[in-house]
Parts: structure tokens; sequence; C-alpha cells
């Protein structure tokens, strides 16, 4: 058992054990009471964009993992296992700071974005429950492309890689800023696993799914940065000194570094992929 999902596996028993109860937000409080209306307004667009994407994965993975149990695939299922509890526990990590530092109780349906209900609403979901019906490598590649790719590749990492850069910059909320890192560190290990199922599809079924893999991303990516645009239209001028640029070009940085890692894996064969790998959630 030293496959990579395995190595996963043994990287989410030790990393990803830590409780969203005990992160400290005494600070948290004090700092968000010292920030003006409109830099509150964007970190808690942020929160809400992160707690409702959270809810809409933990609510629509579980036919991945119960198609990769079909399959017989016992080490990959033990590893999804953790992801769907990570997932869990960052809803409840934002839940908490909505509620106990940003103190909102009121709907926060007004910071979802057309082309953010499109992709959490109805991309994200139709993709994943098709599964129940159709478990082809095609139908299991769109699926993965839109979890992982998009939904934590472009969507997630790159806001929690612009929330914490914006937290440390500004020296506030130390007790975020160690709850982003670590779900930073889980979601690391989301993305590595979602990387090495799209390789495994492809060296296991060629070019049908490889295809699959591009028309899917070139579809959903313009959804995605249609997300961030539409984030950045909301306030003028941008607190924090937060950029278009820096969310733009991060996500598609990670982005391209991903389809060519995916892209090696035509021809290749199953046994030679990820006897190591950059990307495993350290």
């Amino acid at each position: 058992m030293h496959s990579f999902p395995m190595r996963l596996w043994q990287k989410a028993k030790k990393l990803g054990t830590w409780d969203p109860q005990d992160i400290d937000f005494s600070q948290d409080r004090e700092d968000w009471r010292s920030l003006s209306p409109d830099e509150r307004e964007t970190l808690l667009h942020l929160s809400s964009l992160f707690l409702a994407g959270e809810e809409s994965v933990t609510l629509d993975l579980l036919p991945l993992l119960q198609t990769v149990a079909s399959e017989g695939r016992l080490e990959e299922e033990m590893y999804l296992t953790s992801f769907l509890w990570e997932e869990a526990k960052h809803v409840e990590l934002f839940r908490r700071f909505i509620d106990e530092v940003a103190q909102e109780s009121g709907d926060l349906s007004r910071f979802f974005s057309d082309s953010y209900r499109k992709l959490f609403d109805q991309e994200l979901p139709r993709a994943l429950r098709r599964l129940g019906s159709d478990s082809s490598p095609v139908a299991q590649a769109e699926a993965s492309v839109t979890y992982n790719l998009i939904v934590e590749g472009v969507m997630a990492e790159t806001g929690y890689y612009s929330y914490h850069s914006v937290l440390t910059r500004h020296g506030i909320m130390p007790g975020m800023q160690d709850a982003v890192r670590l779900v930073k560190r889980d979601e690391s290990r989301h993305l590595a696993y979602g990387v090495y199922l799209l390789s495994r599809l492809v060296a296991e079924n060629g070019d049908e799914v490889w295809r699959a893999i591009q028309a899917r991303m070139n579809s959903l990516l313009f959804v995605a940065l249609g997300i961030i645009q539409e984030y950045f239209g909301r306030y003028d001028p941008m607190p924090f000194g937060l950029k278009i640029g820096d969310f733009t070009g991060y996500a598609m940085s990670q982005y391209q570094a991903r389809i060519g890692r995916i892209e090696r894996s035509r021809g290749a064969s199953v046994s030679d992929l990820f006897r190591s790998s950059p990307e495993e959630g350290h």
C-alpha cells in the first residue's frame, strides 16, 4: 500500500485532524471592529462564498466516492473518505467565523452572483450526480474537472490565497490566518488527488477522456473567471488594495501547471504515474 492515494491518506491522517472549534478568534473579533465598513463587507463577501462553496461540495461529493468504491479501488476510496470529512470541517469553520467574528445573521445570498450560482447550483451538482447513472470515464473526468480543477483549483485555491494574503499583509485576524493555512493544506491534498484521478483516467482511456477534460475546462473557466469579475465589480475602490489581475493571474498559473501535468499522462503507463509529486498537501 504505497500508491499515491495511500500517501495522501497517510498525510490526511496526520495533517487533517485539526478542529475548527480550537481556532482562537478573540483577536479576530477585535480586528473586525477596527475595519472600515467596506473592508468588513469585502471579507464577509469572501467568507460567504467560501461557506456556500464548502457546503455545496460537502453535499455533492458522495457520488464520486461511490463511483470509485464501485470499481473496487480500495486505496482511493480510503483517501476519499477524508475528503468529505475535511469539507465538512471547512463548512464549520466559516460558519463559526461569520457567526462569531462578523456576527452576521442575515441573508448572505446578496453575495451570490449569476456566475457563482451557475457553477455551484447547476454545474457542480449536475456533474457529480450524473455519476449515479453514468460512471463512464468521460463522466468521471467531467465531474473531477468541475470539482477538483474548477471549484477547488481555480476558485477555492485562488480565494484562499488572496484571503490569506490580505490578512497577513495587514497583520490582522491571527485566528483566521491559522485557519486558512490549515484549509489550504487540506485543499492541496484534494487537488493532488484530482490531478491524479484525471491523469489515471487519461492514461487508462486515451484521448477521448483528454478531449473531454479540455472541453469541460474551456467551458467552465469562463464561468470561474466571471465569478472573479463579478466580485470585483461590487466595489469601487476595492478595499485592501486588491487587484483583479492578482486573482486571475494566480488562478491561471495554477490551472496551467495542473493541466500540463495531466497532459503528460497521455500514452503513459498508469504504474508510472505519480511515483512522487510536489503536490501532496505538505
